[in-house]
């Protein structure tokens, strides 16, 4: 108990680096022995002491939870299935020997993907707050909080620029012919001579190259990124409507986007299925699948791929940008975390694997009405065979830039030039051109979903009377998308894909690897990860055996090999940002661009080094000292979970560090407690 002297009690760490929660009649009691549902007996001692007045505790405002556990795994799954696993795992797919990239990408998958997913998810869970209160587990690592705010803010504002051009194509397949199809009257002469409309660089250009370029991007119009130009207004209505449903759909918090995932994060698994049936009946569609799986051994010993694998398991499970912490925070104290985890991950990798096969029986199908092999089809020395086969080849170089840029997708020119061509290309052009920009628009607007709560949770987790007002909190939300609205006007002018080029490239470059890394190691080393596995298993009620032997290979992952793979990435990502210039198309961006965009990701990763010096300034001692307790959880981290939906059965925590460190109880702890005069520990 409370020290006379003032010092705190050792808490010391048991052999499972925890120490169990006492109950009473079937109460939970907290860290200081006090059960909230017995109410406290006067003392039998009299007290010779006067008494001091107790504040009156400050009233605990409720979180929201997930109306039930398939919203929380419909939600991750949603937010992890993106534009990425549609459009640039296939990609990767075949750049990197066909089947025998998927040796390197389960690998990886189960090396670092899992154990970070498993950790970001139990982290949020455990501590029921966002991205940034969530690191009272660790006050010396608040900045990466902070980081994970900065990403995510940098994300919102260029995806749903990509939402606004799936708006635009989905309005235009309402047409009939697809105004980008060789039936279309204004296309009827460039399809008829490949010699009109030339690029250039002497290559011909298709009717979807012209109808992305000219009539919806206008980059034609701009010079660079020095010349954004004038806005695109019929862009910046399809943003502006985009920017309306997310508030819509968010306008209750997970109580509305809970529902609403129902249907967004299920229709794009309906389409991908009536896509592979659809190409499976295609002529040449077997050629194209035979490509996909026949693997190229000889791939194995290149580096590339080793990263490529890394990179995409990053970039398509949304580690380290704060959604899957926002979102875990809002589940029950008891939900089974490694079973969403296995679940959640292991479906967001195979949904990669299965979009694989509608992307190549329909590059099968483009082969053969082409006459050639699937094989030069996919040769990038052979990309000047068909346009689509030359943005198929060069999306790399278009937009984010894979090669470039590790942890960048294909580009949007592979989903809204060469998909675009492929699918006018098939009998009922219109029904498929429709259902796949609906796909991409669900895809785009779940991802999103998950973004925009890793910053409403980490700002009402700050600002909690907001949760309390409705208004306040709607007019919080209106504001913040409105905000993202003017800015994301930059991005559809007509030099605005030069800017979503730049920001889309850094915003998820090495500052993203940077805070991912060190949450790895705070986890592991500061916390400690005995005590972090400690709280996954007293989450875990009913833990069955299986739990505890599969922590022990996540708590070797912890500790050695994902950091050792994060490292890995983190070198070649600044190889590859120094050895070649980042562009778009034949446009190379300028030196004082590419500082920009460094500057946007180092930005992100200085938080962490910002707010460690400003944890430690606020501790006294010397600076061993001042580091010791700016490591040690705050006294409010144990208790959580009291917006359970369980009531007198809340599971709450006791106050626990590793040994040998103390915690200094303060007046605060004992609030609302009688202690009887004499009574020791």
């Amino acid at each position: 108990m409370h020290d006379e002297s003032g010092k705190g009690a050792d808490y010391g760490s048991s052999a499972g680096g925890a120490t169990a929660a006492i109950a009473k009649n079937g109460h939970a009691v907290s860290p200081n022995g006090y059960n909230p549902a017995i109410t406290p007996t006067p003392p039998q001692q009299s007290d010779t002491r006067v008494s001091s007045p107790v504040p009156a505790p400050a009233a605990i405002i409720p979180r929201d939870q997930w109306g039930g556990k398939y919203e929380f795994l419909l939600s991750c799954i949603g937010y992890c299935v993106g534009l990425g696993n549609v459009w640039r795992f296939p990609y990767l797919c075949y750049r990197n020997g066909g089947g025998v990239f998927l040796i390197p990408y389960f690998i990886m998958l189960f090396v670092t993907g899992v154990p970070l997913f498993l950790m970001e998810l139990s982290l949020g869970q455990y501590g029921s707050a966002g991205p940034i209160m969530v690191w009272k587990c660790c006050p010396l690592l608040k900045g990466i909080g902070i980081g994970m705010l900065c990403v995510s803010t940098l994300v919102c504002l260029y995806y749903n620029v990509i939402i606004a051009w799936t708006f635009y194509y989905l309005g235009s397949s309402f047409q009939s012919p697809l105004p980008w199809s060789c039936d279309a009257v204004a296309n009827v002469a460039i399809c008829a001579n490949r010699t009109v409309g030339n690029s250039s660089s002497g290559r011909p250009r298709s009717p979807t190259e012209i109808f992305w370029n000219e009539k919806v991007l206008g980059v034609v119009n701009s010079e660079g990124l020095h010349d954004p130009g004038p806005v695109r207004w019929p862009l910046a209505l399809c943003l502006l409507a985009a920017w309306i449903i997310i508030f819509l759909c968010m306008l209750k918090g997970i109580r509305s986007s809970g529902k609403v995932v129902y249907v967004t994060a299920t229709f794009p698994y309906f389409v991908l299925i009536v896509l592979v049936i659809r190409g499976a009946t295609l002529e040449g569609s077997l050629q194209g699948v035979a490509f996909y799986l026949t693997p190229d051994w000889s791939r194995l010993a290149n580096a590339q791929v080793w990263n490529d694998a890394a990179s995409q398991i990053f970039y398509s499970l949304g580690i380290g940008v704060g959604g899957l912490l926002s979102m875990a925070s809002y589940n029950k104290f008891d939900n089974n975390v490694i079973r969403d985890t296995i679940v959640i991950t292991i479906g967001n990798c195979g949904t990669s694997f299965f979009a694989g096969f509608a992307i190549f029986s329909i590059l099968g199908h483009m082969a053969w009405r082409k006459g050639v092999p699937v094989g030069e089809v996919a040769d990038r020395g052979s990309c000047h065979a068909s346009f689509f086969v030359h943005i198929f080849c060069v999306a790399a170089t278009d937009g984010r830039n894979p090669k470039h840029n590790p942890f960048a997708s294909s580009g949007p020119g592979l989903a809204f030039v060469a998909y675009p061509e492929a699918l006018a290309l098939l009998p009922g052009s219109v029904f498929w051109s429709i259902m796949f920009f609906l796909m991409l628009f669900m895809l785009g607007v779940d991802t999103l979903f998950g973004n925009m709560e890793g910053i409403t949770t980490a700002v009402l987790d700050e600002f909690p009377n907001l949760r309390r007002n409705t208004f306040h909190k709607s007019l919080f939300l209106g504001a913040l998308c409105f905000a993202f609205y003017l800015m994301g006007l930059l991005l559809v002018t007509d030099g605005g894909i030069y800017w979503f080029t730049l920001i889309d490239s850094f915003s998820t470059s090495f500052g993203l690897i940077i805070i991912t890394l060190f949450m790895c190691i705070g986890i592991s080393f500061f916390y400690g990860v005995n005590q972090f596995c400690q709280d996954i298993i007293d989450m875990i009620c009913h833990c069955p055996p299986w739990c505890s032997k599969v922590l022990i290979y996540f708590k070797a992952c912890w500790v050695f090999c994902t950091p050792f793979l994060l490292l890995f990435i983190l070198i070649y990502i600044f190889l590859e940002m120094y050895n070649t210039p980042l562009h778009y198309g034949s446009y190379v961006y300028p030196r004082w661009g590419k500082g920009l965009g460094v500057c946007m990701g180092a930005t992100c990763c200085l938080q962490i080094l910002i707010w460690a010096i400003v944890a430690i300034s606020k501790e006294t001692g010397s600076l061993q000292e001042r580091f010791k307790k700016a490591i040690r959880p705050l006294n409010s981290w144990r208790v959580n979970n009291l917006n359970s939906a369980a009531g007198s059965q809340e599971h709450v925590e006791p106050e626990r560090v590793e040994a040998p460190y103390t915690v200094t109880l303060t007046d605060q702890d004992f609030t609302a407690i009688t202690w009887e005069m004499g009574s020791s520990a």
